[in-house]
């Protein structure tokens, strides 16, 4: 017995040295990688750029969200960027400082609900309810700028989705990038499983925690609006990396086969690049959110002509009817 615990005995003590490192380097990452800039950083940031920015926040369903924008100016097109797990706001800085995205249109990008200053580590699994979370920003806050585009990343595309799914009057185009839609068809890691356990979930990364409940509940999430994609009318860019080891590239086969009832729908894999496609290809991406401003000014004002025409009629038919004496 004495044999066995001189040898276990420098098994436990290494262990429990591994153990004791990985949760000081939790704890360590938590607090310097956030993927977020509060709101002093991030003004400081754009300055540098030489670009303003303005910061809000507003309570949704008892929780308050944030949000980083460029102008609320009425008559531009409206872009809302929504980022991907884990990332924030500042994902998409590079575009909200771009001089042409910004001469062209009023652009917001979103803190999602268990992110950068939305509460950070207490997620929300339900993708309608962060829809409804973030829906407020189009409804509410910025009411007199059309047409509306959403553009998701990641995980990310799947919230911009179920908006102009839930609130699709409110939205005039989508554009998805590295989209996560198919059910089933992206890679979850074993450590997202390991760092969920009581021995290390009191310790992880609070951005890594919200990304790892989104992860877990995203399949059944999706089997959710698996039925719904028909409803999608507005114009759709879906891009991809070819080499997207993260979200198959089987999820451009599930767009092709399921958002079927859009003005338009085009799909392009971007050959040598990976899952990160918002920094590598942002010139490309750039050019089709122009050409997505187009389009959704088109399918907008199509929209509107309808609705014109249907206000037309209803009235025409009020003074045909006879009033009952």
């Amino acid at each position: 017995m004495s044999r066995l615990k001189v040898l276990l005995r420098p098994v436990v003590t290494y262990t429990l040295i591994i153990y004791g490192s990985l949760i000081g380097f939790g704890i360590i990452a938590d607090h310097y990688f956030q993927f977020r800039k509060s709101d002093t950083a991030t003004e400081a940031w754009f300055a540098q750029h030489n670009e303003s920015i303005h910061i809000g926040y507003y309570k949704s369903q008892g929780r308050e969200i944030r949000y980083i924008f460029t102008d609320d100016q009425p008559g531009k097109p409206f872009i809302l960027f929504i980022h991907g797990a884990p990332a924030s706001s500042t994902y998409f800085k590079e575009y909200l400082a771009d001089k042409q995205l910004r001469a062209a249109a009023n652009l917001v990008a979103v803190d999602r609900p268990g992110y950068g200053y939305s509460g950070l580590g207490e997620p929300i699994a339900d993708i309608g309810m962060q829809a409804a979370m973030i829906a407020p920003i189009i409804d509410s806050l910025h009411r007199l700028q059309r047409p509306v585009i959403l553009v998701g990343a990641s995980y990310g595309t799947a919230v911009a989705s179920r908006i102009a799914m839930d609130y699709g009057s409110k939205v005039d185009g989508l554009v998805l990038l590295a989209p996560a839609i198919a059910p089933a068809q992206e890679k979850t890691y074993l450590i997202s499983y390991v760092l969920e356990t009581p021995l290390f979930s009191w310790a992880q990364p609070r951005m890594i925690h919200s990304a790892n409940v989104e992860k877990f509940n995203h399949e059944a999430e999706l089997r959710k609006m698996e039925n719904r994609w028909s409803e999608i009318k507005v114009p759709v860019i879906y891009y991809q990396g070819a080499e997207d080891e993260l979200i198959y590239t089987t999820n451009a086969t599930f767009a092709r086969t399921h958002i079927t009832n859009c003005q338009s729908l085009s799909i392009k894999m971007l050959p040598g690049l990976g899952h990160v496609i918002a920094f590598k290809a942002k010139d490309e991406i750039t050019v089709a959110l122009n050409r997505m401003m187009g389009l959704a000014a088109n399918y907008y004002a199509s929209r509107r002509d309808d609705n014109e025409k249907l206000q037309a009629s209803v009235s025409v038919a009020k003074k045909s009817t006879p009033s009952i004496q």
